[in-house]
């Protein structure tokens, strides 16, 4: 049997974007600037409308799949591409198309003005001369014009030079920077707001305004703001593109991590407790899931590169 070499990380970039292309334009939702987007998008390299010619007659071969399913061989060999579409069929008949596309494509996301996929990290100068890191699965819009960064998804690092107030929306409330350097990270439940110099103010969605400083960090939840408490000094490592724990819970750890890697991270209940103390690069995270396992008592086992659990390590007599 003849097998090719896996394909790079460039050209797996290429074909999600074909998939969340495609899965844009059958969303219903698309508008035209999108669709002079994707256009821009193909015309920009010819790598990019060979995927997107390649997600169109996938899609048409079958066409009784999801497109994010279908989208999900586009980068296998043809003969693993059938078998994996094959145990597929079955299971994604029962499961409507739009709700996978959903979960997997927000249309807000997809079209936010920057965004990162998972274990993607970005940093881009705007026009005023401040600086924005987005971390992992993150979208934010930008209007320089109103002062004004939307954060959609995800956590962002920002820092004003102090020439004008830049102010951050979040779902749970504003977060207004005159200079300074702070993060921000919105999830479902809640907004974390850090800062790491200057001060900022925080007008949550209820409750007073309030400063916060340097040093400081508060969540700003739906029935207004939480305690405000010392700054975790190690969380905002993922700007230099690693994690660091001082002695921290391994489930806490692996949470994190997870949010770094593409696909299933599972884990033994009796593992949560075991401790975890280091430096660990991002850019690879099986790297870090071997480190670990050289380090703690556990073993790790891969179905797939995109689904590792975590097991006590078995007794050796």
């Amino acid at each position: 049997m003849v097998t090719g070499s896996p394909p790079s990380a460039e050209a797996r970039q290429v074909v999600r974007a074909a998939a969340q292309w495609l899965a844009l334009m059958e969303s219903g939702a698309a508008s035209d600037r999108d669709r002079a987007n994707l256009q821009h998008w193909r015309d920009s390299h010819p790598s990019h409308e060979h995927a997107w010619q390649k997600a169109q007659l996938l899609r048409q071969r079958f066409a009784d799949l999801p497109s994010t399913l279908a989208m999900a061989s586009l980068d296998r060999p043809q003969a693993s591409r059938r078998k994996v579409l094959k145990r597929a069929v079955g299971a994604v008949a029962l499961v409507p198309a739009a709700w996978l596309i959903s979960r997997q494509l927000p249309v807000d996301v997809w079209r936010a003005d920057l965004r990162t996929a998972t274990g993607e990290g970005k940093k881009v100068q705007l026009a005023d001369g401040s600086s924005l890191q987005l971390n992992t699965a993150s979208a934010v819009d930008i209007d320089l014009q109103n002062r004004r960064l939307t954060l959609v998804e995800g956590e962002i690092a920002l820092n004003v030079p102090g020439i004008s107030p830049l102010t951050v929306q979040t779902q749970f409330g504003q977060v207004v920077v005159s200079q300074g350097q702070v993060c921000v990270r919105q999830r479902q439940t809640g907004c974390r707001v850090s800062v790491l110099k200057g001060a900022v103010q925080l007008q949550p969605l209820r409750g007073p305004v309030f400063s916060l400083g340097a040093g400081q960090q508060v969540s700003l939840l739906a029935a207004g703001a939480d305690a405000v408490e010392p700054f975790d000094v190690l969380a905002p490592g993922w700007r230099d593109g690693v994690l660091m724990a001082q002695n921290q819970p391994l489930g806490d750890f692996l949470r994190e991590l997870s949010s770094y890697r593409p696909g299933v991270l599972r884990w033994e209940p009796a593992l949560e407790s075991l401790r975890v103390t280091g430096s660990f690069r991002l850019e690879d995270t099986d790297r870090i899931l071997s480190l670990l396992a050289a380090s703690l008592p556990l073993e790790v086992h891969r179905r797939t590169r995109y689904w590792v659990t975590l097991l006590p390590r078995k007794n050796m007599a």
